[in-house]
């Protein structure tokens, strides 16, 4: 080998060795640091009534709790002390088949605050290990229930958890009502569409029900200018466009993990869902038909057990401040 052709091979060399020690480096940070740098983000959304007293919303999403995961336990306990008018809990709470001692450590400061739920697949099933690059070719699911696994978590007790100890409404597949400072709002959601457990035909008479009761509740009381806050683990664009059709105002999802593994200057390589990456994380507008509502798409609290690393996307949760519409 000449000597040119011998020091060009140093060169590649030396530059493989460092591209690796990089990536070394990366993941040591994502999964020792990064992944336990808890963030608080805040958000101001102008849906509300004109003259309407402000209303923030405490909004959490896939913690996929461990049992030894004490540290997130702790942060989201003291959550409590932003003293929110609503939480809205988007699902994946459970990480681990005894996770829920966590989540109820985590929300026992949250009780007689008005909460709103969503369950994600990861509170049916439990985690288990996956080729990573398997993301890159599509989403994990293709919207229905996984193949030859039996729900092994305990979806009863969490639920009862939301509802007996905190007093939290169920919207899986369901509608309800809140009235938070004054403003009556309509909220709306589906069980996980990753899974295709989403029944958007269901939905569609009980929302038609609702606006009826609304019809007439409005010619009795003059009741006007109500919220629409649509709630769903996973943001596939058939979802977010349902809910814009039925009138959504605000819409709240969670399931992507912001991309969990970003590029800075990039962004998200892959959203799990067919939402585009641009809108993996954060506040944005949602258009459809002529129509748009405020998305906001948490990157939530946690990762897989058996994929802890997250880089340039740090576990977060969000205090969203409704105010009126200018």
């Amino acid at each position: 080998m000449s000597g040119s052709a011998s020091r060009a091979t140093g060169r590649v060399g030396v530059a493989f060795g460092a591209l690796a020690l990089a990536g070394t480096a990366a993941f040591a940070w994502g999964s020792l640091v990064e992944r336990k740098q808890f963030t608080l983000r805040e958000e101001t959304v102008p849906v509300l009534p004109k003259g309407a007293a402000s209303v923030t919303i405490l909004h959490l999403s896939d913690l996929h709790m461990a049992p030894w995961q004490r540290d997130k336990q702790a942060w989201v306990r003291e959550l409590a002390q932003l003293k929110p008018d609503l939480i809205v809990d988007t699902g994946d709470n459970l990480g681990h088949e005894d996770g829920i001692p966590g989540i109820e450590r985590a929300f026992a400061e949250f009780g007689g605050v008005p909460g709103l739920y969503v369950n994600g697949s990861n509170d049916y099933y439990g985690p288990m290990h996956k080729n990573w690059l398997r993301y890159f070719t599509g989403p994990s699911s293709n919207g229905s229930a996984p193949k030859k696994r039996m729900r092994n978590l305990d979806t009863a007790r969490l639920e009862s958890f939301f509802r007996d100890a905190l007093g939290w409404q169920s919207l899986n597949n369901a509608v309800g009502t809140v009235t938070l400072n004054g403003t009556t709002f309509n909220v709306f959601g589906v069980d996980d569409p990753h899974i295709g457990a989403d029944r958007l035909d269901l939905l569609t008479g009980l929302l038609d029900a609702q606006q009826d009761d609304d019809s007439l509740a409005s010619t009795a009381s003059g009741l006007k200018n109500v919220v629409h806050i649509g709630v769903a683990h996973a943001p596939y664009q058939r979802v977010l466009n349902s809910f814009v059709n039925h009138g959504a105002d605000l819409i709240l999802a969670g399931h992507t993990h912001g991309g969990q593994v970003c590029v800075p200057g990039f962004g998200a390589l892959v959203t799990n869902c067919d939402i585009p990456r641009k809108q993996v994380k954060g506040l944005s507008l949602w258009r459809h038909a002529l129509r748009s509502a405020f998305l906001h798409v948490s990157a939530g609290l946690g990762t897989s057990i058996y994929a802890p690393v997250r880089f340039a996307c740090r576990p977060e949760a969000t205090l969203l401040t409704l105010v009126a519409r200018a």
